[in-house]
This record gives C-alpha cells, sequence and structure tokens, in this order.
C-alpha cells in the first residue's frame, strides 16, 4: 500500500475494519440474562424432556476475518448428515450463526460471503466522534436485508448472539428481538465499532466475555457442543497491522476464559488450522472456508463415535 495516497489507505484500512465484523469473541461460567435486542427481558429454559432426542448445539467463535472458516465447518457437518439443531454465535462467529439459523445451508452461505462487499458493511463514523471508527450501521442493514427482517425468535433454528455489557461488563445472549442489531453489538470490537445501545444498555463485542460460546450453546439446550474456535494461539498470531495488535490483545485477555468454557461445556472442539491468516485479511476467505472443511475432516472419526456414543445416527 502506498503510503502517500489518502485513498488507497483509506481503502485499506476499511478492508481491515470490515474484517472485523467478523471479530474475536468470549463467555463467563456466570448468570446470562435474557434482553432481547429491541430491550425486552426473559428467556425460556430449556426443556428437560429425559425422552427427547439429543440436541446438537453448534458454538461458533470470534477471529475476525478468519470466521469464514466457520462456513466451511457448517458445509462439511451437512456433508457428513451432522443435523444441527440450534446455534450459538460470538463476533465473527454470530455472523455466520444468524446467517445459518436463518435455514441457509453451507453452500449457501458459502456463495454469499464469496459475493460479499466488504465496502457495504463499513460505514465511517461523523468526524471527531472518538468511540468508534465505524458506525456498525451499514452491517446491522447488511444482515437485516440479507434476513428479510427476520427477528432472532423467527429463525428456522434456536439462535443465541452474545454480547457484552459496557458498563457492567456481563455477558448478554440475545435470543429475541432485531438479529441485526444483537448482531452489530457482538461484533463491536472496541475503537473500531461504536457501542450499540438497547434499551438502557450499551454493548460491544462479545468476544470480551466469550470467545467461543460453549457455555451459551448447553444453556440454550444443547446436550452435545460442537465449538469451533477460529482465535489464534497468542504465539502465532500475526501482528502486521494495528487492528491485528487489537485481536491479539482479545487472544491474550480471553486465553484463561476460553480454556475453561471449552474444558467444561465443549464435548468436541473444532480448531481449523489459520496460522497463517491475519485477523484482518478479507481476500483470504477460500483458503478459510477450506480450513473449516479440513478440519472437520481431520477429526470426523473421534466426533462420529462421540456422537454415537450420544445415540446420534450419523
Amino acid at each position: 500500500m502506498n503510503s502517500s495516497s489518502p485513498r488507497l489507505s483509506r481503502r485499506a484500512f476499511s478492508l481491515a475494519a470490515a474484517s472485523s465484523v467478523l471479530a474475536a469473541c468470549t463467555t463467563t461460567s456466570g448468570g446470562v440474562s435474557g434482553e432481547s435486542a429491541a430491550g425486552t427481558p426473559g428467556v425460556a429454559p430449556p426443556s428437560t424432556d429425559a425422552q427427547r432426542p439429543v440436541r446438537i448445539g453448534l458454538a461458533l467463535g470470534g477471529g475476525a476475518a478468519r470466521g469464514f472458516a466457520h462456513i466451511g465447518v457448517i458445509k462439511a457437518l451437512e456433508a457428513r448428515s451432522v443435523h444441527i439443531d440450534l446455534v450459538a454465535g460470538t463476533s465473527a462467529g454470530s455472523v455466520i450463526a444468524a446467517l445459518y439459523a436463518s435455514g441457509m445451508s453451507g453452500i449457501a452461505i458459502n456463495k454469499l460471503a464469496l459475493t460479499m462487499d466488504e465496502a457495504s458493511i463499513s460505514d465511517w463514523a461523523m468526524p471527531f466522534r472518538t468511540r468508534g471508527i465505524l458506525q456498525g450501521v451499514a452491517l446491522q442493514n447488511y444482515l437485516n436485508k440479507t434476513l428479510d427482517n427476520r427477528p432472532i425468535e423467527k429463525m428456522a433454528r434456536p439462535l443465541g448472539i452474545v454480547a457484552t455489557d459496557l458498563k457492567n461488563g456481563q455477558p448478554i445472549l440475545f435470543q429475541r428481538g432485531n438479529t441485526g442489531v444483537a448482531v452489530r453489538a457482538s461484533c463491536s470490537v472496541p475503537s473500531i465499532f461504536e457501542p450499540v445501545k438497547i434499551g438502557d444498555h450499551e454493548y460491544v463485542d462479545g468476544g470480551l466475555v466469550s470467545p467461543v460460546p460453549a457455555a451459551f450453546a448447553h444453556r440454550m439446550g444443547a446436550d452435545f457442543v460442537i465449538a469451533v474456535d477460529i482465535s489464534a494461539r497468542p504465539e502465532s498470531g500475526l501482528t502486521s497491522s494495528s487492528f491485528d495488535v487489537l485481536m491479539q490483545t482479545f487472544t491474550i485477555m480471553g486465553q484463561t476464559i476460553k480454556a475453561y468454557e471449552l474444558d467444561k461445556y465443549a464435548n468436541a472442539v473444532i480448531r481449523p488450522n489459520l496460522a497463517a491468516m491475519s485477523s484482518s485479511d478479507f481476500s483470504q476467505r477460500n483458503a478459510s472456508i477450506l480450513a473449516g472443511e479440513e478440519a472437520v475432516a481431520r477429526m470426523w472419526p473421534t466426533l462420529r463415535r462421540q456422537l454415537q456414543e450420544k445415540g446420534v445416527r450419523v
């Protein structure tokens, strides 16, 4: 990039910032409030019927542009006839989770991802506003338009979107309300996106409290949680840009929380090989999707055995 050209530098940052639409995430073991994206409280408790079929939950974590790997994971699971009953997402994962919960197949999401224009989900904040460089409204509108303005509670499968309450640092699980607003909140990386006000609260990136929302998938009623961890390992994280440094900071902060949550609530953890991919590189979406597919293929013998032991036919 020629640093003497304002147009080129602005576009380069736009690509990196737009990649944060697919950003990093984390979950605590504390209580989850049932506030909706419209600010209305209330979450229905999971069924305790011992006779019901095993419910499989998919927990999609954050990792900026690495989030495209979630698509490959979904495609590979569908190809192996693994039926997902519910999905929880944080940051990058919340975008893919919303699309998948709407009823779109992995292949359909793949096609959408390859035609996505990063400029269409980037909207610069007014000059001199210091709470975020991007507003996030473009992302909100893009997703709502794609989903025909379908609210969270009207999805084809149960959907949970994780964000962080900016005032008290508590996690929030959105299970009803405006899907675009909830995803925007979940993806609001501090200093990149402006905080999102919903009701009397302001929310920021869910990655601050739940990098991979396995605990939330469990709370939503999953008997078997498949978690997808796309975050970089601290020692291998790329820091070639200011955005990469921010994502590396998230990774370092979330390591302990993520390890606890995955150990306690995830039955299987899929980790795509994304070591060479920067969190801000929006151009490697194909490679990221393929990495997701390959990760499922590598662990399929183990995952299949685990599912069969639970009584799931695969």
